[in-house]
């Protein structure tokens, strides 16, 4: 099932009635999430992420905007009548009830032409808990499960309905890292094995990245970029999308550009096209700095953390925003820790240049690096 969201704005009245200021949860956000699709909305809290979620479930009525489900306008449609499954961060579900009374649950209220028998519910419900392995758990109850446990019936509980779309908010914030992990490889493969639309709540970057088709990253309401998950790590069109995405995170610097050179600090650690003199903020991905004795950008070393498979370089610049630079490197580079300063050579597509003021990113060709 599409799902296309046409200008969609969401405000909310003040808290403070003197103040009177209304605040902007989302801001004409338009976006078409084609059929079958895994899109992840991603943002920090407040971003406005749960409340465009909560829109497209009807749960909250948008200030302005279009909802529609195919061809289908659902704006003003009742949540239970959108055909939506809906799966929240505590999971919601009734603890008198066994795993399978509460997957039968939404099934039990369903009337009309779509009400089913009882045989049709139960077949229904075991499919829906095969789906998410958990069918040998059935006769439990909920504080008899794990929260991993718990969180697949509350997923069973939103299939069983055949829904038109799936919506998971921030369904893996309460699992421990393990649990996470296996969580989200399991919510990807039941997306694609039952085929339906999912969009997925989280402000961990990792978890979007690593199962969706596609990603929404959003800032105060707004849209900041929108793309497949590797393309947006490696093109962001702004400071905030690209200090977003990344473990660890970017690398940012202040510098400048002075006649088509890239400076930190005295050092000109890239040879750059087309770019006005200006003052500049630098990201760096930290697998883009590369040790080298005869390297571009110099830094104050601080430790070597080796992580098995990988090492962390970490040390220090006077002009770092953050307060580390930090080099992912193959633990078999050998760094050496005696000496006061680590020199880097950088790997061009891995180095961005963005406006001071607007944040915006600024594109350029490299001449060569140095």
């Amino acid at each position: 099932m599409k799902v296309v969201l046409e200008n969609l704005t969401k405000i909310f009245p003040s808290r403070d009635k003197k103040a009177g200021k209304e605040v902007v949860a989302v801001n004409d956000f338009t976006f078409e999430i084609p059929d079958g699709q895994l899109v992840g909305l991603l943002g920090p809290s407040g971003c406005g992420k749960s409340t465009t979620l909560y829109m497209i479930s009807g749960l909250q009525k948008p200030s302005s905007g279009k909802i529609y489900f195919g061809d289908d306008d659902v704006t003003e449609l009742s949540t239970e009548n959108r055909g939506i499954g809906l799966v929240f961060q505590n999971y919601a579900l009734y603890p008198h009830m066994t795993v399978q009374q509460n997957i039968l649950f939404p099934l039990q209220n369903l009337k009309g032409k779509d009400k089913l028998s009882k045989e049709e519910m139960l077949e229904r419900a075991i499919n829906a808990a095969k789906l998410v392995q958990i069918d040998e758990l059935m006769d439990r109850k909920p504080s008899e499960l794990s929260g991993g446990q718990q969180q697949r019936v509350a997923i069973a509980r939103a299939l069983v309905k055949m829904p038109r779309v799936l919506l998971l908010d921030e369904p893996l914030s309460n699992l421990d890292a393990r649990l996470r992990l296996q969580t989200r490889e399991e919510i990807r493969r039941i997306q694609k094995e039952t085929g339906i639309t999912t969009i997925f709540v989280t402000h961990d970057q990792e978890e979007a990245m690593s199962i969706s088709d596609v990603i929404v990253v959003m800032k105060l309401g707004v849209v900041q970029q929108i793309g497949k998950p590797q393309d947006v790590y490696d093109d962001p069109k702004n400071l905030f999308v690209a200090t977003f995405l990344g473990t660890p995170p970017i690398n940012v610097l202040e510098g400048k550009v002075l006649d088509g050179k890239v400076y930190i600090g005295d050092e000109a650690v890239m040879s750059v096209d087309g770019v006005e003199d200006q003052n500049v903020y630098i990201g760096i991905r930290p697998e883009a700095l590369e040790p080298a004795t005869n390297g571009v950008f110099t830094c104050n070393l601080n430790n070597v953390e080796v992580m098995g498979r990988d090492a962390s370089v970490v040390s220090s610049h006077k002009n770092s925003v953050n307060p580390v630079v930090r080099a992912i490197i193959s633990s078999d580079i050998k760094v050496d820790t005696t000496v006061a300063t680590v020199k880097y050579n950088i790997k061009p597509h891995k180095f961005f240049l963005f406006n001071k003021e607007t944040e915006k990113r600024i594109y350029f060709e490299v001449k060569n690096n140095g």
